[in-house]
């Protein structure tokens, strides 16, 4: 009080008409601002969706760092393999783009779309970088169908309950598998992974 006081005081003192009209309109302003925000705090937290915002950030490093390794290597490295027991960099490559399908597809709640093998059918690196681009823009497209709510709904995941939350973490670490193998063929053949760049 004793500051609205000697505000309205200091305002006179420089020549404002109205001082106590124009401090109670700046409170109401204020206060309306302040209700405003808290209100809207709760919901842009909602629609935010952390969980889902999480692992969708966590599948974009995953994304970032394949499709980087798939266009560093040169086509003759789509071949390699340390050894005759493990797949070649295009298969890995190739097997990524596939489980895109398997792990998304069961966090939609849906049949697998995916019509092709490929694995089997795309083995060069223009065709399997191809597959990784649409496999992951399926994915992309259920992050942007899932909210957190969602996210906690049970899904099927190899005949088994899971919830939504669960099969789009099981893909991210999935991911994260295969590219940590990629990581070891490439520094092998001293190449420096696109996460360590």
């Amino acid at each position: 009080m004793k500051k609205t006081l000697l505000l309205a005081l200091t305002l006179v003192a420089v020549g404002c008409s109205e001082p106590i009209q124009r401090i109670r309109t700046m409170t109401k302003l204020t206060l309306v601002a302040a209700i405003a925000m808290v209100l809207a705090v709760p919901l842009s937290l909602s629609a935010q969706n952390p969980l889902v915002q999480s692992m969708k950030s966590l599948f974009d490093v995953t994304k970032t760092n394949i499709m980087a390794t798939a266009e560093i290597l040169d086509e003759d490295l789509y071949t390699y393999r340390p050894t005759e027991e493990v797949r070649t960099t295009g298969q890995i490559l190739a097997h990524i783009a596939d489980w895109q399908y398997v792990f998304c597809s069961a966090a939609a709640g849906e049949a697998n779309p995916k019509a092709e093998n490929f694995e089997e059918t795309r083995t060069n690196k223009r065709a399997i970088i191809a597959a990784l681009e649409i496999g992951f823009a399926y994915c992309d497209r259920i992050y942007e169908e899932t909210d957190d709510e969602k996210a906690a709904s049970v899904t099927p995941l190899f005949g088994r309950p899971n919830t939504v939350a669960g099969a789009l973490a099981f893909n991210n670490a999935h991911n994260h598998e295969h590219y940590g193998n990629l990581v070891t063929y490439m520094r092998i053949n001293g190449i420096v992974p696109p996460s360590s760049r």
